[in-house]
């Protein structure tokens, strides 16, 4: 596949893994719909966005939906008749920006964006954005809070965005040894401590936890792809470090077992971060550590994404702090310069923190 969104006819050259994850992200899509009338739209580059409101059409037709398929060529001022022949009783599918900013007898409720382009003022106000950087491999990488998903949809597209990262994850940041060693000496760690990288990904944290917290320590990487498990294993061995697959919104820990927890580059994949910062909260115990870090400050990192930071930025102060405080923690530092991001936070004494549901 090209770097340019696929046509129709480069759609028919996708090979069969990609047709997989493409039929893995429909079928998600039709799980997130609100019921069986559901007003769709999809935008954003033309030649693709008309071939996945097709191709979702498709998906709806194999599990029994009637479908509408509003085109480039349906009538705009036939709305009435429209919804009297069929609409009211069907799923409707659109796409374009024509058919976004004018929806047929009601909202729209489900906006789909297809990104293309780290920035892209038609992303604002979408409800479920598909990454198409790579337009073979897509992967959903955002849901609005009010659809209602019938499975977590974050853990197949996680492991579908992370593993094909996997071999070369390293090589995106270069050799941050000494930041991942730097921040982990400030955070404040003892010998003896039971810590957990959470999201460990390569395991590149994994040496300087067990160099913060001795022989008699305890570290464990827990990540939720398998793929990055396996490069990590290496480290894991290294460091005598204990390796895990789990969901860091669903940790398989006791409560108030760990002393500490390590999250690189974690908290930005959260499909909600007070969900996600509660959960951290419920496995450590009062008075314990939360170490944030990422080997890029926040405006450093969104410039090498090719885009601009905004205030929903989950790492944003405005918004992380009060988060914090209403998952169980207490913020201690907060540090974004370009060359590293640091946060460290205590677990509050006292608080009683549910486990994820």
């Amino acid at each position: 596949m090209t770097a340019e969104p696929p046509t129709v006819r480069a759609w028919e050259a996708l090979d069969g893994a990609q047709v997989q994850r493409w039929s893995e992200v429909l079928d998600a899509i039709a799980a997130l719909l609100p019921g069986p009338h559901s007003r769709v739209v999809v935008d954003g580059p033309p030649p693709l966005a008309a071939t996945v409101a097709d191709r979702l059409v498709d998906t709806l037709h194999a599990v029994g939906q009637p479908c509408v398929r509003l085109t480039d060529t349906s009538p705009e001022a036939d709305e009435d008749g429209w919804w009297v022949n069929g609409g009211a009783r069907s799923t409707t599918v659109a796409d374009g920006a024509r058919w976004r900013s004018r929806p047929p007898h009601a909202p729209w409720h489900v906006v789909i964006w297809l990104r293309s382009h780290p920035v892209a003022p038609g992303e604002d106000g979408t409800d479920v954005v598909i990454d198409l950087h790579d337009p073979g491999w897509p992967v959903i990488r955002h849901v609005a809070p009010g659809l209602d998903p019938r499975q977590p949809w974050y853990v197949t597209e996680s492991r579908a965005f992370f593993g094909i990262r996997a071999a070369t994850w390293d090589s995106r940041f270069g050799d941050d040894t000494e930041a991942y060693g730097a921040a982990i000496a400030e955070a404040g760690l003892r010998p003896g401590h039971r810590v957990l990288d959470v999201g460990c990904g390569t395991g590149r944290a994994l040496p300087a936890l067990r160099a913060a917290v001795g022989a008699g320590g305890v570290v464990a990487g827990v990540d939720l792809t398998p793929q990055m498990l396996a490069v990590a294993a290496d480290r894991a061995r290294a460091s005598c470090s204990a390796l895990v697959l789990g969901d860091a919104r669903r940790l398989p820990f006791a409560a108030d077992s760990t002393d500490a927890i390590f999250a690189a580059g974690l908290v930005m994949h959260l499909p909600d971060l007070e969900a996600g910062l509660a959960e951290l909260a419920r496995v450590t115990r009062a008075g314990g550590r939360l170490i944030v870090f990422h080997p890029y400050g926040r405006a450093a990192l969104a410039a090498r994404h090719g885009r601009a930071l905004t205030p929903d930025d989950p790492l944003d102060q405005r918004r992380f702090g009060p988060a914090l405080v209403a998952t169980g923690w207490r913020l201690d530092r907060y540090d974004d310069p370009p060359h590293r991001f640091l946060a460290l936070a205590t677990r509050a004494v006292g608080q009683v923190v549910a486990a994820a549901a």
